[in-house]
């Protein structure tokens, strides 16, 4: 699967929201200032060309709608953080967001009953 480009995130994020959309919706959900109608427009036919996105004509316009899930991209973008800067090891990111982010010991209790969950 391919990376997405900060803007190109920010649309997925828009559309994984909204489920399906037209450009006007996608445009109204982003933050000021808000980008131009062709520039959304542009970025929305680069997803449908690398996969991400898909459409339904509506009228004179389309109705997109994300084809892959949050979920599958969330999860292939965080083994690739954790390959490219941990060596592979989970066990190192927790460890250095520990270190650096200073967390809650409630918040390391919370992932550990996750993780006892999946056992």
């Amino acid at each position: 699967m391919k990376q997405l480009t900060k803007a190109e995130e920010e649309i997925m994020q828009a559309l994984w929201q909204l489920q399906s959309a037209t450009v006007k919706d996608i445009i109204a959900l982003l933050p000021k200032p808000k980008p131009a109608y062709n520039t959304v427009s542009t970025i929305v036919r680069i997803l449908e060309s690398k996969g991400f996105v898909d459409y339904e004509k509506q009228g004179k316009g389309h109705l997109y709608y994300p084809i892959v899930a949050k979920e599958v991209y969330s999860n292939q973008s965080i083994n690739k953080l954790v390959d490219n800067y941990f060596q592979g090891s989970f066990k190192s990111m927790v460890s250095f967001f520990v270190k650096k982010n200073d967390i809650d010991l409630s918040d390391i209790e919370s992932v550990l009953k996750e993780i006892n969950k999946k056992e």
